[in-house]
């Protein structure tokens, strides 16, 4: 499995042949559409994310002290932001996840170029993500 550094270096190479934030927007759209339906039971109210416009649902599985999540979102743009994160984090151990700098999302400008509401809540999910990542390592 690749690092999160290095996850994080593709997702920014895939971006960077768009100089165009419309056809970046288009490519988290369709990148979104790739994301892994996520269960019924991964649809529950205890797994929407707070602090979010549309509705998110974040579930994660911890197995074998790495942690894996599934999610959703009732917005196009928003299951795409939702599924970089997926990918950059799913299957890691509490400690990597809690260690990320997500220097990416930087360097894509993705924070930049979303609305007030969207940036908002891109930081509800990654304060999710690092949330389940020291619930679990404290559970260890």
């Amino acid at each position: 499995m690749i690092t999160i550094k290095q996850a994080e270096q593709e997702i920014i190479e895939e971006f960077s042949i768009f100089t165009d934030w419309l056809d970046k927007y288009e490519y988290l759209i369709e990148l979104g559409k790739s994301l892994p339906i996520i269960s019924d039971n991964g649809r529950q109210e205890n797994n929407l994310i707070k602090g979010c416009q549309s509705r998110v649902w974040l579930a994660a599985d911890y197995r074998e002290g790495r942690i894996y999540f599934t999610a959703d979102s009732d917005a196009i743009i928003t299951k795409g932001i939702i599924s970089l994160l997926v990918r950059v984090f799913s299957g890691r151990t509490p400690k990597e996840i809690i260690e990320a700098d997500l220097s990416f999302i930087k360097e894509i400008g993705l924070q930049d170029n979303l609305s007030p509401s969207r940036s908002n809540g891109l930081v509800s999910m990654i304060r999710q993500i690092k949330f389940y990542a020291v619930a679990f390592a404290a559970n260890k």
